[in-house]
């Protein structure tokens, strides 16, 4: 699910890739795992809550699966189907009791059962085994089902600082691995940047599409769904942190295309812009405590605002919203923000990033950065989220760099399309059209086109 090279998605597995692939597996894992048998992954931990077995265990066997070259629409398929038959299991067997502390803790709220990651993983194998020894018999038809195909180039380094705390998700088959049957195509990007470690970052990488895959109102209105799997992926965390005594957080970006929909959620100040015909639409306004509204916001909770080289929360931390930093809550608010609109057919791409790269280069610049590549490269795109990289270093950034450019239309179309100049004219009356048909999204309120 999540990769830190560049990638160039194809979502249909030819006929001999499903079945050389199941017969690869098998013969590798001729059995499924005894007791007493080494786990083919990290479990997650030492202890789950009950809500967050599937999507931990979901992003263990996308990460296998895919180390072993698994098409990703199969790779989805089978992690839902194993997953589906692991959570109509009793699984009190792995039930362990809570130290005296959490004890405590619940005390203060409803109980919350913790089961053992390790049993949890070993039995979730064996299911998969399960599974893909039944398709190497008979393989689901709607595994064969042709996606759409996407380009995305990722890159991402820790650069100067000491840890790379950014994580990043790019899932095209999203409706594959929560098991989604309506026509509506979805795929779903986001890009997390942590501090105060890397635990944060994380889970959030692993929980909000879970989280929003789940939520009711995802068929009708997404980027309320998106707004409130940050929310509860921030209260989930936040229960995770007393648990475990964490005191990271993130911030975070998402972009979710349903069909012709572009839905964006944010929290802190991580940021997506989208490029239509060669100009930059500004989608959002990042969560900074300088804001006027963020400060009042902070200052009415009885927070201050203060400047220590850049503008922070209680002299501490330099973004208003985030997942986690449980001791800062609430003057660090997990609640996000959202937006969405309609996508014309004239978009170029979307470039999501991190502050490692905002900060010091401009929207505006974008663009040039983008084209340049591509001329160099003679229209292929695959590698430029490397050379935006490259640039925000060369301009001085230490911090982590994470990039991630999806493009919308073909880098070669693009191209042509720069030279021949065509388009340009019109360029700036659509983006105009396109940000002044929506209005600005609100803190409480979900956002629909």
């Amino acid at each position: 699910m999540a990769s830190g090279a560049p990638q160039n998605n194809s979502q249909m597995a030819c006929g001999a890739e499903i079945p050389g692939f199941l017969d690869a597996l098998l013969q590798d894992f001729p059995a499924p795992l005894s007791p007493d048998s080494p786990l083919p992954w990290k479990a997650p931990g030492t202890t789950l809550s009950q809500e967050e077995v599937e999507a931990e265990l979901a992003e263990l066997a996308m990460g296998f699966l895919s180390s072993r070259n698994a098409p990703p629409s199969l790779a989805a398929a089978l992690t839902h189907e194993a997953l589906s038959h692991l959570l109509k299991t009793d699984l009190s067997e792995f039930r362990k009791l809570p130290r005296q502390e959490e004890e405590d803790e619940e005390e203060e709220k409803a109980p919350m059962t913790l089961l053992d990651a390790k049993g949890l993983a070993r039995s979730f194998f064996n299911q998969l085994w399960e599974v893909c020894d039944q398709w190497q018999k008979q393989v689901p038809l709607t595994t064969w089902t042709p996606q759409q195909q996407w380009l995305v180039s990722i890159h991402a380094i820790r650069n100067t600082r000491r840890k790379m705390e950014d994580r990043h998700v790019f899932l095209p088959t999203f409706n594959q691995l929560f098991g989604l049957s309506d026509l509506i195509d979805r795929a779903y990007f986001a890009v997390f940047d942590g501090h105060g470690g890397v635990d944060a970052a994380r889970y959030a990488a692993v929980h909000v599409h879970a989280n929003a895959a789940h939520q009711p109102e995802l068929p009708t209105d997404p980027a309320g769904a998106l707004k409130e799997a940050f929310r509860r992926t921030d209260e989930m965390f936040l229960w995770k942190a007393k648990r475990e005594r964490l005191q990271s957080g993130t911030t975070g970006v998402c972009a979710l295309i349903t069909g012709t929909t572009l839905h964006v959620a944010w929290l802190g100040d991580s940021q997506v812009i989208l490029v239509q015909q060669g100009q930059v639409v500004k989608l959002m306004e990042p969560h900074k405590p300088e804001r006027q509204d963020e400060r009042a916001r902070i200052e009415a909770l009885g927070g201050f605002v203060s400047f220590m080289d850049c503008w922070r929360v209680n002299g501490t931390l330099a973004v208003s919203r985030a997942i986690g930093d449980v001791f800062q809550k609430p003057y660090v608010s997990g609640e996000a923000d959202a937006a969405s609109w309609e996508l014309t057919g004239f978009e170029d791409y979307l470039l999501l990033a991190c502050d490692g790269f905002f900060d010091v280069v401009p929207h505006q610049e974008v663009p040039s950065l983008v084209h340049n590549h591509l001329v160099r490269q003679q229209g292929c795109g695959l590698h430029v989220a490397e050379d935006l990289v490259a640039a925000a270093r060369e301009r001085g950034s230490h911090d982590n760099i994470t990039v991630m450019v999806v493009f919308l239309r073909d880098p070669q179309e693009l191209l042509k399309s720069k030279i021949q100049g065509t388009g340009n004219s019109q360029a700036d009356v659509r983006s105009q059209n396109l940000l002044s048909g929506f209005s600005e999204p609100e803190t409480n309120t979900p956002q629909r086109s």
